[in-house]
């Protein structure tokens, strides 16, 4: 098939063709008129690539999944490679998740302490909900 085939049956241009080309992640053959050529297992390789960016993986991890589809793997994550690949993005996923119940464990204490200062303004005022807060960026027509 020629490349603007591929691009459509894999979802994607001609021109990221062209541009995993270049980065040496899909081969570059040519038909005797000059036009690119491609068969169903550079399709099965453009689909593993695009399945592991939708997942976070950037464009040069996917070269061992790529690289082991090349050498004859029915799957492109068999090899020994592509699982350190895996090993690595479950511990950067990992860290990161880490890192977001970090702050969404300061942003429920702040909420909270926001919420027991609202409180005890209700109380003192003696207006359930408690006074609406002057804010210098509400009021009308001042310069700041």
């Amino acid at each position: 098939m020629r490349i603007g085939e591929l691009a459509a049956r894999a979802g994607t241009t001609t021109r990221t063709l062209r541009y995993y080309e270049a980065r040496g992640l899909l081969p570059a053959r040519r038909a005797g008129n000059g036009y690119r050529t491609y068969d169903e297992a550079d399709l099965r390789l453009l689909r593993q690539i695009r399945t592991l960016q939708d997942f976070g993986f950037d464009l040069e991890e996917t070269r061992p999944f790529v690289e082991c589809l090349r050498a004859g793997h029915p799957e492109g994550d068999s090899c020994p490679a592509s699982l350190a690949v895996y090993r690595r993005k479950l511990d950067e996923l990992d860290a990161l998740i880490g890192e977001l119940a970090a702050v969404r464990a300061s942003v429920g204490e702040q909420l909270a302490r926001a919420e027991r200062a609202r409180q005890r303004l209700a109380d003192e005022a003696g207006v359930p909900g408690g006074p609406e807060p002057e804010c210098e960026l509400g009021a009308g027509g001042g310069e700041l």
